[in-house]
Order: structure tokens, then C-alpha cells, then sequence
């Protein structure tokens, strides 16, 4: 597990990029997106599992969204450990352990998944999947360690989406397991599963590599919890990513619920919003790079906010063709502000390293050394906010049995990020010393 490791590494020297650099960077970004993509399926794998559970198991709507809400309590809370790993033991190989890692909640699974099992066995399993959304933090950590400025909302947008991809894949995989199989034969989906995780883990092996200058620093982890950009990115983060992967694991669950779809029906339209979502990311990226990372967010939660207003219209007149149309805009949406968002995050600092007085690469390596570090932090919390989304589609189904108030309560949260986006990055200039001003919606 020592090999591999690149002691120089500039991605801000032209040269070196050009030479050198970025054919290194877009490999390990290439085997990243792979295994950050397997761990996004075995952490959103129970909103597929809940579809084989069919009355048999004795579960209730309320306990299957408690069974998804907890898996994404724990990823949520697992990115934390997993940011400050790849500086501790280097991007490649814990690219290798956490790939590996995979293979106890899918085996667990696989040996659980039958009626007569306790409900309380089913929950601890679906926590170990958390471990899977513990992947995308230490991917991103690491993919932006390897990439310049200008490239980075391009290569967090590929290395992002394309983990995210993994959420609809498993859920395609879930829907053809249930059309051809049937809905009492949930193995086969994770032992589809159990191989490509070994080939994920094989494949860091050989083509990854570690970069000896990111080293742990617990100066930048104190500063980034102390900088107040750290969390209003996180609170941006809930709208966007909380909001696709509560929405991914709970669509298939609201649309059995709410709407009376069998198994096999949810499943057909589950991935769909998801697939979509993921793809866009990687644009949401690019026109931030383009044109700024907080124009595209605030126009991105306006039209969050609208979609939201046609769901509740069509759960209000219990209109199936008018939700899907809602709903998948928000997963369209909430992949481009994902793209966008993480835009911002090392953009946000290296502009603040300009408005303390550094220039040039002593600019660039703070911004490096403090987004590293609040990307880890964002993450987390923003999965968080999928966990939010759970209870709240978990309560709102509980108690009126429907979706409508939960859809409401997001519309508002839309709105309160539309204004603290519009409030901090747009509205005020940043003042620069005896330099200019600069706005962080030209980052």
C-alpha cells in the first residue's frame, strides 16, 4: 500500500501541467469516478432493496423510509473521517481500503434479505452501507488536490457526477432484477454488485497514484471550521445535494405510496430523476467556471423553488404526469447546483487568499490547503440534509399520507438559500488591499 507516491506536484505551473500534469490528473481522475461511483450504489442501495419488500416482510411505509433515512445518516456522517484520510494514507490507497470496505455491507446484505428477518437486523445493515457515501468525500478531496483552479469545477463536476450516476445505475439494475427475476429475488442485484466492487478496488490498485505534498493539516481543518464560508457553503450544499440524494433514495417509496405504484412500476420511473441529475453535474461545474459559481447557484434555486411549487400542485390534485414532471426538474436542478456549488468552495477561498494580501502560488496553495480541508466538512453536512428530506417525506406520510407538506417545508428552504446566496456572493463586493475589489461571483 506505499507505492505510487508523486513527490512534485504544480498544477498552477503551466508547464508542468502541460507536460506532465494533467495527463496524471485526468487517470486518477478517470479510476476515481469508478470507485466513488460503486460506493454511490451501495449507499443508495436500499432504495432498491425497500421495493423487494413486499408485505411479507411485515414492514410499513414509515419503517422503509426509516430504513433508507438511516443509511443516509451514517454516510452523511462517515465523509468526515473519510476527507482527512487521503492526506493521512494518501488518495490512492484509501481509494483501495474504501473500495474494499464495500464488500461488508453488500455481503451483509445479501445474507439478510429474506422475510423472517428482524427489523432492527435490517436497520444495522443498512447502516453499514453508509460507508458507501463516505467515498465521495475522500474523492473529492483528493480529485481537487490534483487539479488547477481553472480546471477544478470541470473535474469536481466529471469526478461528482459520475459517482453519482451510481445511485440511478443500481436502480436500473433493481427494476431489471424485477422484471425478469421477479420482486422475491433481491440477491441477484447485490451479487451483481460483489464482483465489480473487487474490480474497483483492482483497478485503484493499478492506476492511481498519491500525492506526497498533500499532507494532513490540522491548521487548515481548524481554520476551515472557523471560517464562516465553510458553513453557508454547507447550508447552500443541504438545498443541492441534500435535496438529490433525499430525493433519489425516497422517489421510488413516494411514488408506491402516494400514488399506489407497484414495485415494478416505481422502479421504472426511480432512476430516471437521478440518471438525469447526475449527468448535468459535470455542466453545473462548467458554467460556473464560465460565468461565476454564484449566479448559476441562485438561478438554480429559483427554478428549484418553481419545480417545487408544481409538485405540490400535483399532489394536491393527485396528478401523476404533473409530479413527474416536478419532480424530475428538481433532480435536473439539484444536479446543477451541485456542480455549481462545489465550484465555489476552492474559488470562495482563493479569493479570500487575495483579500488578505497573497499573490501567485502562495494564493493558490492556501486556496488549496483550506478548501481541501471545508470540502470534507460541506460534504457531510449536505448529505445531511438528504437525511432531513427523509423524515421530514417520513412524517409528512405518517401523519397526512402524503408528501405535500414535506414539499412545502422544502419550498421555503429553497428560498432562504436563493437569499443567503444572493446575500454573501453577489450583493457584496469583497475588498481587496490596495488592489481592487473583487466579487466572489467572478470565481
Amino acid at each position: 500500500m506505499s507505492g505510487r507516491w508523486i513527490e512534485r506536484w504544480d498544477p498552477e505551473d503551466e508547464t508542468f501541467w502541460r507536460e506532465k500534469g494533467e495527463r496524471i490528473a485526468k487517470r486518477n481522475l478517470a479510476f476515481s469516478v469508478f470507485s466513488e461511483h460503486i460506493g454511490f450504489s451501495i449507499w443508495s442501495l436500499w432504495s432498491v432493496m425497500v421495493l423487494f419488500m413486499g408485505p411479507e416482510y411485515g414492514i410499513d411505509p414509515a419503517g422503509k423510509f426509516s430504513l433508507i433515512a438511516v443509511a443516509t445518516l451514517v454516510g452523511a456522517l462517515i465523509r468526515i473521517p473519510y476527507t482527512f484520510a487521503v492526506a493521512r494514507f494518501g488518495g490512492r490507497n484509501w481509494t483501495i481500503f474504501s473500495a474494499l470496505l464495500l464488500l461488508l455491507p453488500t455481503g451483509a446484505a445479501y445474507t439478510v434479505m429474506e422475510p423472517g428477518t428482524s427489523y432492527t437486523t435490517f436497520l444495522l445493515v443498512a447502516a453499514l452501507t453508509g460507508v458507501g457515501g463516505g467515498n465521495f468525500a475522500s474523492s473529492m478531496t483528493n480529485i481537487n488536490a490534483f487539479f488547477p483552479l481553472h480546471k477544478k469545477g470541470w473535474a469536481l463536476g466529471l469526478n461528482a457526477g459520475g459517482g453519482n450516476i451510481g445511485v440511478p445505475v443500481v436502480q436500473l439494475i433493481g427494476l431489471l432484477v424485477i422484471g425478469t427475476a421477479g420482486a422475491a429475488q433481491p440477491r441477484v442485484v447485490l451479487g451483481i454488485y460483489l464482483p465489480l466492487i473487487v474490480v474497483a478496488a483492482l483497478c485503484s490498485a493499478l492506476y492511481m497514484d498519491n500525492l506526497a505534498p498533500v499532507r494532513n493539516d490540522t491548521g487548515a481543518v481548524k481554520e476551515a471550521v472557523k471560517d464562516a464560508h465553510t458553513w453557508i457553503m454547507a447550508f447552500l450544499y443541504i438545498g443541492t445535494f441534500g435535496s438529490f440524494i433525499g430525493y433519489s433514495f425516497a422517489f421510488g417509496l413516494v411514488l408506491q405510496t402516494q400514488f399506489g405504484r407497484t414495485p415494478l412500476q416505481a422502479a421504472s420511473l426511480t432512476f430516471i430523476g437521478p440518471l438525469l441529475g447526475s449527468l448535468i453535474r459535470p455542466l453545473g461545474g462548467s458554467l460556473a467556471d464560465r460565468h461565476g459559481g454564484a449566479r448559476i447557484t441562485v438561478a438554480t434555486f429559483v427554478a428549484m423553488a418553481a419545480a417545487t411549487g408544481v409538485v405540490v400542485y400535483a399532489s394536491v390534485i393527485e396528478s401523476l404526469p404533473v409530479f413527474l414532471v416536478g419532480f424530475i426538474a428538481l433532480f435536473v436542478l439539484s444536479g446543477l447546483g451541485n456542480g455549481s456549488t462545489f465550484k465555489m468552495i476552492p474559488a470562495i477561498f482563493q479569493a479570500k487568499a487575495h483579500a488578505i494580501g497573497l499573490e501567485g502560488e502562495e494564493a493558490a496553495a492556501y486556496g488549496r490547503r483550506i478548501s481541501g480541508a471545508a470540502i470534507g466538512l460541506i460534504g457531510a453536512v449536505g448529505a445531511i440534509g438528504g437525511l432531513a428530506i427523509n423524515l421530514a417525506f417520513r412524517q409528512s406520510f405518517q401523519t397526512a399520507g402524503t408528501g405535500t407538506a414535506a414539499f412545502v417545508a422544502f419550498l421555503l428552504f429553497y428560498a432562504a438559500c436563493l437569499t443567503v446566496t444572493w446575500a454573501v456572493y453577489l450583493r457584496r463586493p469583497l475588498e481587496v488591499p490596495a488592489k481592487r475589489q473583487l466579487r466572489y461571483s467572478e470565481v
